[in-house]
């Protein structure tokens, strides 16, 4: 049985966000995403570096993974991009029946 997963990634440029995310839906890989603006703290190249960031949040089954990992890159702007997942766990049927209505 497929799992149910939400995909994970962040972005700096709304518009790389928003393209993310409409390819993602058009191509009905995910039945929806929440996006939030976060600050994030991080190192890179040995620099201690913070930026605003918006975060993507997707509704999906873990065999879409590859899938989603590969168009997010395609569209990404990051060099390293987080793209991770966690798991849906103890939800209601009706949500996760209306993940399977909305993917392919």
């Amino acid at each position: 049985m497929d799992k149910y997963i939400i995909v994970t990634t962040l972005c700096d440029k709304e518009e790389i966000s928003s393209k993310i995310i409409d390819t993602l839906l058009e191509k009905r890989l995910v039945s929806g995403c929440q996006i939030a603006k976060v600050h994030s703290k991080y190192w890179w190249n040995n620099q201690l570096e913070e930026c605003d960031e918006y975060k993507l949040e997707f509704r999906t089954t873990e065999s879409k993974f590859s899938e989603i990992e590969k168009e997010i890159k395609k569209i990404h702007n990051y060099k390293v991009a987080e793209i991770s997942s966690f798991e849906i766990k103890n939800s209601s049927r009706e949500f996760l029946n209306w993940i399977d209505e909305n993917i392919k």
